[in-house]
């Protein structure tokens, strides 16, 4: 845990923007944007009591969020210890992004076979949001969208424990990106989501296998991964 984890950040209301009582489902975006934009740092305390003052709602409501983002190991939770945020290494992110691409590369295969019309649109809406956010300059949030992508495609793969272990690694790759991603990179991951889609609708198997093996590539290739001092 790092240094900071040591002591509870103060949480005022305008950290997250919330004027209105906020539901489970809007608060996890807001919290994961701004863990990803670090205003909250990597192994920072996270206390119900604090989180439940700064968005003006219940603990029981926080819990549901810290649960969420625990089960995506974005959140380290433990008995009779306030949950902080995940702070993963060097070493650990590559770990992390080796299990991605061996569970992605399978279910790419059978998202191809399995697409519904239904959610292929549903996807385009998704990377439609994630381009918009991204040529607003709003790098976090394109961040958290293109996680959620891969995540929907998981999805329609209809595999639900290799849906479930992505799940666990997809969150992390954002932390990860947002954490160590090289300055100035100008990878527009959209534009290979939208050729993915393209694919997986097309029935073209080889095509998105192809397609999602160069976008890892690039997702790893535009990090920077050894070790900080």
């Amino acid at each position: 845990m790092t240094a900071c984890a040591h002591a509870a950040p103060r949480l005022p209301k305008l950290l997250f923007g919330s004027e209105t009582r906020l539901s489970a489902e809007q608060i996890y975006p807001r919290l994961f944007d701004a863990i990803l934009e670090q205003r909250l740092p990597p192994g920072s305390l996270l206390p119900e009591q604090a989180l439940g003052n700064a968005f003006g709602v219940s603990r029981t409501v926080i819990r549901r969020v810290l649960g969420r983002l625990s089960d995506q190991q974005v959140v380290v939770q433990r008995p009779s210890h306030t949950a902080h945020l995940a702070a993963p290494d060097p070493q650990q992110a590559r770990q992390v992004l080796s299990a991605r691409r061996l569970a992605e590369t399978t279910l790419i295969g059978l998202a191809t076979q399995r697409a519904r019309p239904a959610q292929i649109r549903q996807l385009r809406q998704l990377v439609e949001r994630e381009r918009l956010h991204h040529e607003r300059g709003e790098r976090c949030a394109a961040i958290r969208l293109g996680g959620e992508f891969h995540l929907k495609l998981a999805q329609m793969a209809n595999n639900a424990p290799l849906a479930r272990f992505l799940n666990g690694l997809v969150p992390m790759t954002s932390l990860i990106i947002a954490r160590y991603e090289a300055p100035c990179c100008e990878h527009c991951a959209w534009q290979e989501h939208a050729a993915i889609i393209d694919a997986v609708e097309h029935g073209d198997a080889d095509t998105a296998l192809g397609l999602m093996q160069q976008h890892l590539d690039r997702l790893e290739d535009k990090l920077v991964l050894e070790q900080r001092h």
